[in-house]
């Protein structure tokens, strides 16, 4: 978990040791510094860490620094938000969806 409550960096080299390594429920954002819509799901995430923080693992995949992981997963389209419960991938959500939506999708996996 990242020191301040928000999201955690993960990387191609870290990815299956923090990720498919974790024990519970993990949200993965899919992003980049040029994708507008990513600029708009990034403060959803930062309070979804804040407010489920010891519940759940938020973290932020960079897909132009980090394409091994973006590939393995199939990213097509970004933001894309991945599910990951004790370490498998069980939910995708794509595009800049409503806080509302991704926390149904967080109690429907906790």
């Amino acid at each position: 978990m990242a020191e301040n409550g928000g999201p955690t960096a993960v990387t191609d080299s870290d990815f299956s040791d923090v990720i498919e390594g974790g024990q519970g429920l993990s949200l993965v954002d899919f992003w980049a510094a040029w994708c507008g819509p990513c600029r708009m799901v990034a403060p959803v995430m930062e309070q979804l860490a804040k407010d489920y923080d010891g519940k759940l693992r938020v973290a932020k995949l960079d897909v132009d620094a980090n394409q091994q992981t973006a590939m393995k997963y199939n990213i097509r389209s970004i933001p894309s938000i991945l599910f990951f419960k004790d370490g498998k991938h069980v939910d995708t959500v794509v595009g800049a969806v409503p806080r509302a939506y991704l926390e149904r999708k967080i109690q429907e996996h906790l």
